[in-house]
């Protein structure tokens, strides 16, 4: 597959996932550590950011959420 064609499909792929974590209450770990092997160094800021917009609406945040934002902000 040309490289172009795989960054589009990598793109797509996280995209699809963002939007997964964005809107289901209890995103799936399995979907978080694809999300994670999946970034670039470039997107963490945006995930994070994601992360910590999930965390802000929930009166009881998910505490391994939580962990990921601290792992990903070292």
């Amino acid at each position: 597959m040309p490289e172009a064609r795989k960054r589009q499909a990598r793109e797509l792929l996280l995209d699809t996932l963002f939007d997964k974590v964005e809107k289901d209450r209890f995103p799936s770990i399995s979907m978080l550590d694809m999300i994670e092997s999946l970034l670039r160094p470039d997107e963490v800021q945006i995930y994070v950011r994601l992360l910590l917009r999930k965390t802000r609406r929930e009166m009881y945040p998910s505490i391994p959420i939580l962990r990921r934002i601290a792992a990903l902000a070292e």
